[in-house]
């Protein structure tokens, strides 16, 4: 009997212990939790401020993408295009890089031809630096005469004739009408050659023994080869 209530009593104080323990665990959890709950409020204020940060890096960087932009409108290289122009500006060629062709830069020779009879060909070379336009035709003053002689319309081109540096360009002087209607002939010795638009004439060496002209001289307009000149 004794030995029974021994061992109920032991049986009662196991179970007191057990209980006890139990509740012991249950507290360590809850103040657990409150632990990490703490960790996390400060943790928010942390990622609080973060996000702060990460938008002023973020805008920084956005203003660094508008540099980049601005990189773009290096594509203002594209008033390269104006650079462009002005390579096109600069081409001597150009119609508004042109000069006229004077006495000054260009030499004059005229010599008589056998064909077609009674024609003499006049050669003028651009000798300057700069392409040079021969508008019109050329102004002929044969030794003693009185007058220029008229030019030929249906010599007319279809555009000036325009020469680079070194280039040549003709006209052709009907000397004498094949059929006498020119009247008497002279001889003449020495030729000067006008250009339209200016005052200034170059010497154009003639033959040792001159020509022969007549009332019927005429002229040709400039043209760009000898041939059409003298047709």
């Amino acid at each position: 009997m004794r030995t029974r209530m021994f061992a109920a009593a032991t049986v009662a104080l196991a179970a007191l212990s057990l209980t006890a323990c139990g509740g012991n665990d249950d507290g360590v959890r809850d103040e657990g939790a409150s632990k990490p709950s703490a960790a996390d409020s400060g943790s928010g204020a942390g990622s609080g401020t973060e996000p702060t940060s990460d938008r002023t890096r973020t805008t920084g960087s956005g203003g660094s993408t508008g540099a980049a932009g601005s990189t773009g409108s290096g594509g203002s290289t594209g008033s390269g295009g104006a650079a462009s122009d002005q390579g096109a500006d600069s081409d001597p060629d150009a119609p508004g890089n042109r000069v006229p062709c004077t006495a000054a830069n260009t030499s004059v020779t005229a010599a008589p031809v056998t064909r077609p009879l009674n024609h003499m060909l006049i050669t003028v070379t651009n000798t300057g630096s700069t392409m040079c336009d021969l508008p019109g035709r050329p102004i002929l003053k044969f030794e003693g005469a009185q007058s220029v002689p008229p030019v030929i319309e249906e010599s007319k081109p279809q555009a000036v004739t325009s020469l680079k540096p070194g280039a040549k360009g003709y006209a052709a002087a009907i000397l004498l009408a094949g059929d006498g209607s020119g009247g008497a002939s002279r001889q003449v010795n020495s030729l000067e050659v006008g250009f339209e638009g200016s005052d200034d004439f170059a010497e154009a060496t003639l033959p040792a023994e001159g020509v022969h002209i007549d009332s019927s001289l005429r002229v040709t307009y400039w043209q760009s080869d000898s041939a059409s000149a003298l047709n």
